[in-house]
């Protein structure tokens, strides 16, 4: 039995999990980052706490999804651009209250892991996992491996450039994925263009100021046919879609997996999504060759839980 930990900026939210990924008992609380590193750290052994209270079953790996970078050999958290932990041994210090094998591993690569496993990518052995949320982030995983790279920041994908000199990126790049196929950025796209649609049900929804905007709530119009936001989203897909058939063109996986909280507006991504990869890839020139599938991601939030639970196997 492992348990599985999603630590985020907002919550820990963690679960028990057996050898087959399903989640046995799960627990969240809010992250604390008042007193820097230790209350955070402290987070982690309640929560931790919570789940083994009352239960008899031998503990054999604690695996902690961390938004940031890690090294996965010794255990410490590299940076957390969100979160006090940067160049904490964090591994060691719950290794020492529960005395079993603590293991570290990227938010995004484990929620990769999390959809492989039990998911939306499950069964296959190359694939691509990208998250759509207030970022863009990414995990890869090939040969049923995952690709960390050197020094474990490998695959962020959010932050390939997909318009040379475009919008100024958190990273310090211009023109990031991450910039227009994120939640942010499709605000960004609505916030360029609504001042043209003064008479739109989208100026209307934010009173004149796209920055109250989210994904959510352009989405929700756009399906109401409003051309403001039938714009938006048209060019939302198209960024995102630039980023896709890069990927498919470097990796040429079996799967690309589609989760974040954008995914939740799939029947609105999925076909136009396809049609601009499949139009734009390299390999459409061998129609009879395998090729790379779309899907959306099936676990959620779990995801990133279930694929940290499962880091002792990777």
């Amino acid at each position: 039995m492992n348990i599985g930990i999603d630590l985020g900026g907002t919550n820990i939210a963690a679960a028990l999990v057996d050898s087959s990924g399903e989640i046995l008992k799960r627990t969240s609380i809010r992250t604390n980052v008042s007193g820097g590193a230790k209350t955070v750290v402290n987070g982690l052994v309640s929560v931790c706490d919570l789940l083994l209270r009352n239960t008899t079953e031998q503990l054999s790996m604690i695996g902690i999804g961390v938004p940031g970078t890690v090294n996965a050999e010794t255990g410490e958290v590299v940076f957390t651009p969100n979160l006090p932990l940067s160049r904490i041994h964090l591994a060691n210090e719950l290794a020492k209250k529960f005395g079993c094998a603590v293991k570290l591993g990227n938010d995004a690569n484990c929620a990769a892991l999390g959809e492989a496993l039990v998911g939306g990518a499950k069964g296959a052995k190359d694939v691509v996992f990208i998250t759509l949320g207030t970022g863009v982030g990414g995990g890869v995983i090939i040969g049923g491996k995952l690709i960390t790279g050197v020094s474990g920041a490998a695959c962020e994908l959010g932050h390939t450039v997909i318009i040379a000199g475009g919008r100024k990126c958190g990273c310090g790049r211009q023109g990031c994925w991450e910039t227009y196929a994120s939640a942010e950025g499709i605000v960004r796209t609505a916030v360029e263009i609504i001042g043209g649609y003064k008479e739109s049900l989208l100026w209307e929804r934010c009173d004149g100021f796209a920055e109250r905007l989210d994904g959510k709530a352009v989405f929700e119009v756009y399906r109401s046919g409003d051309e403001a936001a039938q714009i938006i989203v048209k060019k939302y897909v198209e960024h995102l879609g630039a980023g896709i058939t890069n990927v498919v063109n470097a990796l040429e996986p079996e799967l690309i997996c589609i989760g974040g909280g954008l995914s939740n507006a799939w029947d609105c991504l999925s076909e136009p999504l396809n049609k601009i990869v499949n139009a734009e890839k390299f390999y459409r020139f061998s129609p009879d060759a395998p090729q790379t599938k779309i899907v959306k991601a099936k676990l959620g939030n779990d995801a990133g839980i279930i694929g940290a639970a499962s880091l002792a196997n990777d």
